[in-house]
């Protein structure tokens, strides 16, 4: 039972909110950090995101039962009742939210809300099954978890964590186009209209390329706003460099699409993971002093 009650949870995307959410904490706390919130903050959120999952595969159940990826989710198969995994969302749902109200602040709670509403009530409910914009609109949703790591120490919204929204948001378009293409039938088969089954291989393969441009660009913002040092700097650029040289890769004559987009979506967790414990320790003692937001 409680295997598949877990299951349910896509622990995967909980590690890698995990991830991003220590990550934000300990640049905003820049070395003087508070042991219990950021326990508190990771534990919170993480259930936040785990309730997000539960009803994400609720609703989704009649599109994974068309892909051969996610034909054996518990949710698919009738292990989980559809009121039984809705109760274990709202359980840590109430947990989660509650953890982050009791022990954090306004602006962490209301991203995690805002994060939560984006990716079950706009995305998962209407955007992904209706519209190509749908990866657009879960990238903000996506893009949430590090920007509640740094406001839970900051308390917020200034540049630092504009930039942490930002990053993360451009982050997760060539990441998913990725998955996208090497998922190409799957998502043909359940009729969701993501970019290269919309517009073709070829329209994703562009705004690929662009993504992971713009992406290398904002990262440069953190050093350059003084949120970090020179060796997040030159870890940054040397990931998203080669990634961008990934990428363009896709334009030779005798690639192979499918084994071309794994190679994107592999490194693009691989770059992710790098910077986010990068900037978790090569952050400036001082406060910035480049880029206010007031």
């Amino acid at each position: 039972m409680f295997r598949r009650y877990f299951s349910v949870t896509k622990p995967g995307i909980i590690i890698g909110n995990l991830i991003s959410v220590a990550g934000g904490f300990l640049l905003a706390a820049r070395g003087e950090i508070d042991w219990p919130l950021m326990l508190a903050t990771l534990m919170g959120l993480s259930l936040v995101v785990a309730s997000g999952c539960v009803v994400n595969n609720v609703i989704d159940r009649d599109i994974d039962a068309k892909m051969a990826r996610t034909q054996g989710r518990v949710t698919v198969t009738g292990e989980i009742s559809a009121s039984a995994a809705l109760l274990h969302a709202l359980i840590l749902a109430v947990c989660g939210f509650g953890a982050l109200i009791y022990y954090t602040n306004t602006l962490a709670v209301g991203f995690a809300a805002f994060g939560y509403i984006i990716y079950v009530g706009v995305y998962s409910l209407y955007m992904k099954r209706h519209s190509v914009y749908g990866t657009l609109v879960g990238s903000l949703s996506g893009a949430v978890p590090p920007v509640v790591g740094y406001g839970a120490v900051s308390g917020q919204f200034d540049a630092g964590a504009a930039i942490l929204l930002l990053m993360f948001c451009l982050w997760q378009m060539p990441h998913s186009y990725a998955i996208a293409i090497f998922r190409y039938q799957d998502y043909r088969d359940a009729n969701i209209p993501v970019l290269p089954v919309a517009k073709g291989l070829a329209r994703a393969q562009r705004h690929i390329v662009f993504y992971i441009a713009l992406y290398a660009l904002v990262v440069m913002l953190l050093p350059l706003g003084g949120y970090t040092g020179l060796a997040f700097m030159a870890v940054a650029c040397t990931t998203s460099f080669w990634w961008l040289l990934m990428a363009l890769r896709g334009y030779r004559r005798d690639i192979d699409m499918h084994g071309w987009a794994r190679q994107v979506f592999a490194f693009s967790i691989v770059n992710i993971t790098v910077l986010s414990i990068t900037m978790a320790v090569d952050y400036h003692a001082a406060n910035p002093q480049l880029l206010v937001l007031n």
